[in-house]
């Protein structure tokens, strides 16, 4: 007989600020949603303070979690990653039935996923490594939603995620099936990668407004309102102007000025750069956004280094200030395109990698509301794709092609100028390096390649036959072939 006692469709376990608000998302929209933490007290206030926004089930126990749940249960766990998504893990699959499914919602590392995916398919339960993004807001008003897993468990858990997603400006859910296995994860990852490269470059744009055109960050708060109004309109651009603007109430200065200026960052940029690693794929604006706020929160190498000779530029004039800025915001959308395209040759890697087969234009649609880099760009992205699956990347669309190909001069001028007043953008100069390393007809590469057959018979190719050669370099220096 089937269990009357079960009510809920789907349920969240890990009541902290994104669980609760990922379960009163669910509930909001008009579905029954059962949920537990490990002390029982986080249950009951998410109960007594908003038990009025839907039909809740609380659950004391992993048991009574478990029979709350209508069958193929889906039990979404909002934990920290590492051991703590394992030890719940060992804690409800025992619990479950062959088709059930666990959801875990968490900034799991990509091979985590696989390990469990691999290791709960054995035992006939569906793991779904699952991207959340948008933070504490989007978990509760929509968050754009990044599901792996099995097509099997995406018919079950698809309909559900869906309606909680944020929606595109077509109205389209934030959400889609990824690809099998830890897709998901990994796409999440690239998508903070890309977060980490964007932030820099809008940090490195408010340097040179600063530093260069001698704005005051109010001032530069309407520069990138301005910008907001145009092809750079985003969320992070609309937050940069709100913080730009937002003057400290204790002391009455800029609260930008009353910061600490060291990040910090949670791990998920630096597992893009080090995954990129072990791919072989360039990602330098990524890279250089993790590195720079490494580099800000090594305060004793700093302080020690503070003296350091360095050039005295003066501020701009006025009309000369106007006409930098505009050179910036140039600057700042091509190196912006440039790191949104290694971060989708990236994707394209892995899906090579470990046959994961990721719709690129798919990404670049759940990636238009609900995420932290939502920007209006990402419908362009998407529809580069959708006109052709197989772009290799980004800057050989020929309308971003274009864009940067007109931006390139003053980018230029722009890095050249950060250069001449000692203002780091190792954002820019990277993606512009990177712009030119692609378009290079020859690369030093072709030394390096003879450095390393010299000194370790490494072997190298040649341009005008097929092959592996070495030069006997200790030798007469006559070439053999290897291969």
């Amino acid at each position: 007989m089937p269990d009357t006692t079960a009510t809920a469709q789907i349920g969240v376990t890990g009541l902290a600020v994104m669980g609760s608000n990922l379960a009163r998302n669910f509930a909001r929209h008009g579905h029954t949603v059962a949920v537990h933490n490990r002390t029982t007290a986080k249950t009951q206030a998410l109960i007594d303070e908003h038990g009025h926004e839907g039909n809740f089930v609380p659950a004391e126990s992993p048991e009574a979690f478990v029979a709350s749940l209508v069958k193929p249960r889906r039990l979404i766990i909002m934990v920290k990653a590492g051991d703590p998504t394992d030890a719940v893990i060992d804690e409800f699959a025992p619990l479950l039935d062959e088709g059930d499914m666990i959801i875990d919602g968490g900034n799991a590392h990509f091979l985590d996923t696989r390990r469990r995916e691999k290791a709960l398919r054995e035992r006939g339960i569906h793991f779904v490594g699952t991207g959340i993004s948008g933070g504490e807001e989007g978990a509760l008003h929509g968050p754009s939603i990044m599901p792996g897993g099995s097509e099997e468990s995406y018919k079950a858990l698809g309909p559900l995620l869906e309606s909680i997603a944020a929606k595109a400006p077509d109205g389209t859910p934030c959400c889609t099936h990824i690809g099998p296995d830890a897709a998901g994860h990994f796409v999440k990852m690239v998508h903070n990668g890309i977060e980490y490269a964007d932030m820099q470059l809008i940090a490195e744009a408010y340097d040179l407004l600063r530093t260069v055109a001698g704005y005051e960050p109010a001032r530069i708060a309407e520069v990138f309102r301005s910008w907001n109004t145009g092809r750079l309109d985003s969320y992070l651009i609309e937050i940069t102007a709100e913080v730009l603007a937002h003057t400290d109430a204790a002391t009455g200065r800029p609260f930008v000025d009353v910061v600490a200026d060291a990040a910090e960052q949670k791990g998920t940029g630096r597992w893009t750069v080090q995954t990129a690693l072990d791919l072989g794929v360039p990602v330098s604006g990524i890279g250089e956004a993790v590195f720079a706020r490494s580099l800000s929160g090594s305060t004793g190498l700093r302080a020690a280094a503070r003296g350091l000779p360095g050039p005295e530029g003066a501020a701009l004039s006025g009309e000369e200030a106007e006409a930098f800025a505009a050179r910036v915001e140039e600057a700042l959308y091509a190196s912006k395109v440039v790191s949104y395209a290694q971060g989708w040759n990236m994707i394209g890697a892995a899906g090579a990698e470990y046959g994961w087969d990721i719709d690129p234009g798919a990404v670049a649609g759940i990636w238009r509301g609900g995420c932290i880099i939502r920007a209006a760009f990402l419908d362009r992205i998407r529809a580069a794709f959708a006109a052709d699956p197989a772009l290799p990347t980004l800057l050989a669309d020929k309308g971003f092609a274009e864009e940067v190909g007109r931006a390139q001069e003053p980018w230029r001028e722009v890095v050249a100028t950060a250069v001449r007043h000692g203002v780091p953008t190792p954002g820019f100069s990277a993606a512009l390096a990177y712009y030119d390393g692609l378009r290079a007809e020859r690369l030093p590469a072709a030394l390096t390649q003879g450095q390393r057959d010299f000194f370790g018979a490494h072997t190298y190719r040649r341009t005008d036959r097929e092959g592996s050669f070495h030069t006997l370099w200790g030798g007469d220096r006559s070439e053999e072939r290897t291969d």
